[in-house]
């Protein structure tokens, strides 16, 4: 499985925790089984593009940043991201010339010019067919190279960090969105919708944001640095948006503060203890 693959898996099983939906649950509202499910979200095989768009459906999520951590997944698994173009095969048709021997003169010479054309052809025939094999070798192989890596590569989703060492990382990309906590969910005036999640595997807390409009900003901090995240485009108000993870221990609090893009917006903050979880 390659990092981007398993970036994807760990995105899509936060979602279906998030939405609280059972692999059951999943075969029952989808065109998938609970077996291709359960490959899917453990990162055994790529899921297809519909069933990524399907998930977020029933999360009731925005699909823009699944779908593109789909599509670089994709690329890296089939090989297109990085692979080169397959080399020419050698013509099987054109196989190269014996070089010329000069014209041979009396009976000697025309047995050694039979005895040569003899083995012109035998070697023509030797060279044609090795072409041939060759290039059915280089067919068969490159078909294999097209073929998406096995399902049983062992691949490790266990978090890339702890406590201080998560410290102003993104969450995501060292594997400790995998079924976080989620401390307090508020909505603001704007509608926007803040989340303060945490992961005790990873000893770090951040701040998750959705139905965002260009220019809204929100802030995390608990007992070190503040980290925020900015709406800079269309793509972030489209998707999932999180701030970079702040180092807790139980009983920490932990403080979100939004603030909205426009000249005349307010600020809001809210605030959760880590260990205790709030929803409004």
């Amino acid at each position: 499985m390659t990092t981007e693959h398993a970036r994807l898996a760990a995105a899509l099983r936060e979602l279906r925790a998030g939405a609280g939906l059972s692999l059951a649950a999943l075969a029952e509202r989808t065109a998938y089984s609970k077996s291709s499910w359960e490959r899917y979200l453990n990162g055994k095989s790529l899921p297809p593009r519909q069933a990524v768009r399907e998930l977020c459906r029933l999360a009731n999520e925005p699909d823009g940043r699944m779908l593109a951590l789909w599509e670089i997944a994709e690329s890296h698994w089939s090989g297109r991201a990085t692979a080169p173009g397959p080399a020419p095969a050698p013509p099987a048709d054109e196989p190269p010339q014996p070089q010329q021997a000069p014209p041979p003169v009396g009976d000697r010479g025309r047995l050694a010019s039979r005895l040569l054309s003899a083995l012109a052809a035998a070697y023509i025939l030797i060279v044609g067919g090795t072409a041939a094999l060759l290039f059915l070798l280089l067919q068969d192989s490159q078909a294999q190279e097209d073929e998406p890596p096995p399902s049983s590569i062992p691949f490790s989703l266990a978090p890339q960090c702890h406590g201080a060492a998560c410290e102003g990382r993104d969450p995501m990309r060292l594997i400790c969105g995998i079924g976080p906590d989620t401390l307090a969910s508020h909505r603001m005036t704007t509608g926007a919708h803040v989340e303060l999640r945490h992961s005790k595997k990873c000893g770090a807390s951040w701040a998750r944001i959705w139905g965002t409009e260009i220019g809204d900003r929100v802030d995390v901090t608990a007992d070190g640095p503040t980290h925020d995240v900015r709406i800079s485009n269309k793509e972030d108000a489209a998707t999932f948006v999180y701030t970079e993870m702040t180092e807790v221990s139980p009983g920490s609090i932990v403080r979100a503060c939004f603030r909205p893009g426009t000249a005349d917006g307010e600020r809001e903050c809210f605030e959760a203890r880590v260990g205790e979880t709030t929803r409004d």
